[in-house]
């Protein structure tokens, strides 16, 4: 079996990732966190998230996330299942965090987009079916 066990993701602003992050996860918890150099570049970092899954976080970063409006490489976006999207949404919202984009009208799934603080759009998920086959599906 092969899993997801993290995501690396270079931002600005570490307090206000993880802000978001714990409006979305408030299980999780910083697992650890520390001060080195990545490239010549002095960096702080941490790893937030549970003993399975996390992210991790380091404020390293230059320039501006890419334009999801445009056409360049990069990443479009990541997403997570959640079985209560409407908290999700509530939690994410009372934080200060507004939806960035409406999902797909479904019959066997409910989605929303938010972006979180440093420009990366996250998916959050509930499927409506517990068929992986209409999942997806416009219906």
């Amino acid at each position: 079996m092969i899993q997801l066990e993290h995501v690396n993701l270079v931002v600005k602003d570490i307090p206000e990732m993880l802000k978001f992050y714990q409006a979305v996860f408030p299980h999780w918890y910083v697992r650890d966190e520390g001060h080195g150099e990545w490239s010549g570049k002095p960096r702080n970092w941490l790893h937030f998230g549970d003993e399975y899954q996390y992210l991790a976080i380091s404020d390293h970063g230059e320039g501006e996330n890419r334009d999801l409006s445009g056409h360049q490489v990069g990443l479009a976006h990541f997403a997570y299942v959640t079985h209560d999207l409407d908290g999700v949404i509530a939690r994410l919202t009372e934080a200060g965090f507004e939806i960035y984009q409406n999902g797909t009208d479904s019959s066997y799934r409910k989605n929303i987009y938010f972006l979180d603080p440093a420009g990366f759009e996250v998916e959050f998920v509930e499927y409506l079916t517990d068929d992986p086959k209409l999942r997806n599906s416009d219906g």
